[in-house]
């Protein structure tokens, strides 16, 4: 008959007496239930929440196309490392198909991919001009899905990103405001995760590989660049932040 409490682990030479040298099982009962309340109740605790687990990101629409060959661009290696050479003029490129493709990509960790996609986006970024505004609505959904991997090295490039695309033509830093509660929870969470073993703080903050940092410098920008309505926006969503222009 079951006794409604739960093992840790079972074993049939458990129950030996300790001068064999075993020890009995300890015993944990189940929360919330009768045994749980009973005097010496040891009940387990709460699983781990896992808000900092990275998280498996689906196939993306930028590696299929990339695949399929349907990027106008190609790998060029110099002396100051690879880069993309691109097949056409970026300022003549399709910015409603081709920047959204890009910004999808932001969740690829494998190379060629997480490249292309990284520098394609920066390439764009600083070529787009007025072609980027338009197009702000379309970026949200993988800019959100980039940050919602919760993975370390996708969670840097997408804040390097951000703090780019909001200094990359006028009004975008404003046009941003709007979408505030679906980029800033995953920065909220990731505002104080800060490495702290010695040596490795300075390496990352050398490679600007810091999330706190990173965070701290792309909530900045949104303030400065996000019009008289940012401040306000982002406080609601990340309460510990404070202002960067109060002097």
């Amino acid at each position: 008959m079951s006794t409604g409490k739960t093992l840790l682990f079972e074993n049939p030479k458990t129950e030996k007496k300790e001068k064999y040298g075993y020890k009995k099982v300890k015993e944990q009962d189940p929360a919330f239930t009768i045994q749980s309340y009973m005097p010496n109740a040891k009940v387990a605790g709460p699983p781990a929440a896992g808000a900092f687990k990275p998280r498996k990101a689906g196939p993306t629409a930028f590696r299929k196309f990339y695949e399929r060959g349907d990027f106008p661009i190609a790998l060029e290696h110099d002396t100051k490392g690879n880069k993309i050479a691109w097949k056409v003029e970026i300022e003549k490129l399709d910015y409603h198909h081709y920047l959204p493709l890009f910004f999808d990509g932001l969740c690829e960790t494998t190379h060629p991919y997480e490249f292309f996609a990284r520098q394609g986006v920066h390439d764009m970024l600083e070529h787009g001009g007025s072609k980027i505004l338009p197009v702000i609505p379309q970026l949200i959904i993988p800019i959100k899905n980039a940050l919602n991997t919760r993975n370390h090295q996708v969670v840097c490039t997408t804040l390097k990103v951000l703090q780019h695309l909001v200094v990359s033509a006028d009004m975008v830093g404003e046009a941003l405001v709007p979408y505030y509660r679906q980029i800033l929870p995953i920065l909220n969470i990731f505002k104080n995760k800060n490495l702290n073993s010695g040596d490795g703080i300075d390496y990352s903050q050398q490679k600007r590989e810091n999330i706190g940092d990173l965070i701290q410098e792309t909530l900045e920008a949104f303030e400065r660049h996000g019009g008289e309505d940012a401040f306000i926006n982002i406080k609601y969503m990340v309460p510990t932040y404070e202002s960067c222009m109060l002097n």
